[in-house]
């Protein structure tokens, strides 16, 4: 069980490896605020049907070969970032991404809950978010500090990572399969929503995708914004910003783990979130890095609450018989989310300044977190 989360955690971190490179890409490639975003926004594009396509796959061929499958998968969007010659290559890295997220996240998410000597149901879900949360806080702080003060920045973090992911790829070699394969047809994991759970599930996924909107602004735009913001090309402290954020999301995760009713979590977590994005637009005609730093928190802080118990929501309503159907279609919402927001900043940008771009955004994302707070707090009084 161990090894299947630090298998998770290291392929989070080589997917988030880029985070604060992004800006030298732009750089040294030539490439606007909105060709980042669509390189950013590739992932989600790819991750979904991958999600959907290999969603059943390790009910077939057990968990731990589609899990190494996913990290060969991470390992080549390490090996094509690590020799990227034009933007053409970024795009190829992100869509090895996307793919090897797609392909491990069900098998992994599955092996924990098989792999649990307890049977604690909740304890596999806040390994899930802390997986996705640590390991997507761990890449970008490794490759800024990496990049900022070891030689060839844009080559030695993958180097690094891939090293990392080939270790975790032999120990997975001796995960106990909790699944042996089996026949039978290879069925694609559709979204889809049975009729009765339609409205708590909206609920709970409309929470999700916000919080994890705002944290892809943190993963995508922000190290640029923050590099105008505070006028520096640090890509520690760039790397360090975004770190800082999802730490806060791992430790709000553990401190709320116990102790709180799940719509009073959720309801938290999104006001926390809006704070945090509040923030993040102050920040900028103030230039604050401390502003920028407790804006971080502040959001990783309402994601980490947020979603954790969004996700526990989900488990319970989800039908056991048609779990991967639902789970799809959370996923799937997620990252429409995701995507939107980070193309839409790339979008604005060509219009108007970075920081005007993602304050229209962040505004946005706030007064949406605020409405699902609401549909929360009307949702407990039993709507």
């Amino acid at each position: 069980m161990v090894i299947v989360w630090i298998a998770w955690v290291v392929l989070m971190a080589g997917v988030n490896l880029p985070t604060p490179l992004y800006a030298v890409y732009s750089e040294r490639f030539g490439f606007s605020s909105a060709v980042l975003t669509a390189v950013f926004a590739l992932y989600a594009f790819v991750l979904v049907p991958a999600l959907m396509l290999f969603g059943q796959l390790s009910d077939r061929l057990g968990r731990r070969i589609v899990l190494l499958m996913g990290l060969g998968a991470g390992a080549a969007g390490l090996i094509v970032f690590a020799l990227a010659q034009s933007t053409a290559w970024l795009f190829a890295g992100r869509a090895f991404q996307g793919l090897a997220v797609g392909m491990a996240s069900s098998a992994a998410t599955a092996a924990l809950v098989e792999l649990e000597p307890d049977r604690n149901a909740r304890r596999p879900a806040l390994l899930a978010g802390l997986a996705q949360a640590g390991g997507s806080g761990a890449g970008p702080l490794v490759a800024g500090l990496l990049a900022e003060w070891a030689p060839s920045p844009l080559r030695l973090p993958y180097v690094v990572l891939l090293g990392a992911t080939a270790a975790v790829a032999l120990l997975a070699l001796r995960v106990p399969e909790p699944v042996r394969g089996r026949g039978g047809r290879w069925q694609v994991t559709r979204p889809a929503v049975p009729t009765d759970i339609r409205r708590p599930f909206a609920r709970v996924a409309l929470t999700a995708a916000v919080l994890w909107a705002a944290v892809a602004l943190f993963l995508s735009i922000v190290p640029s914004y923050a590099a105008t913001l505070l006028g520096t090309s640090n890509l520690a402290l760039l790397g360090a910003i975004t770190a800082l954020m999802l730490a806060a999301s791992c430790a709000a995760q553990v401190a709320a783990h116990h102790g709180i009713t799940s719509g009073r979590a959720q309801q938290a977590g999104v006001a926390l979130l809006a704070l945090g994005l509040a923030g993040l637009v102050a920040a900028s005609p103030l230039g604050s890095l401390s502003l920028l730093l407790v804006a971080a928190v502040l959001t990783g802080a309402g994601h980490g609450v947020g979603f954790l118990y969004a996700q526990d929501d989900l488990n319970r309503i989800a039908p056991p018989d048609r779990r991967g159907e639902v789970t799809a279609a959370f996923i799937t919402s997620i990252y429409v989310a995701v995507a939107g927001s980070v193309i839409t900043v790339g979008l604005l940008d060509t219009h108007v300044s970075l920081p005007a771009a993602v304050a229209i955004v962040a505004a946005v994302l706030a007064a949406v977190a605020l409405g699902a707070g609401a549909w929360h707090r009307y949702g407990e009084a039993g709507g």
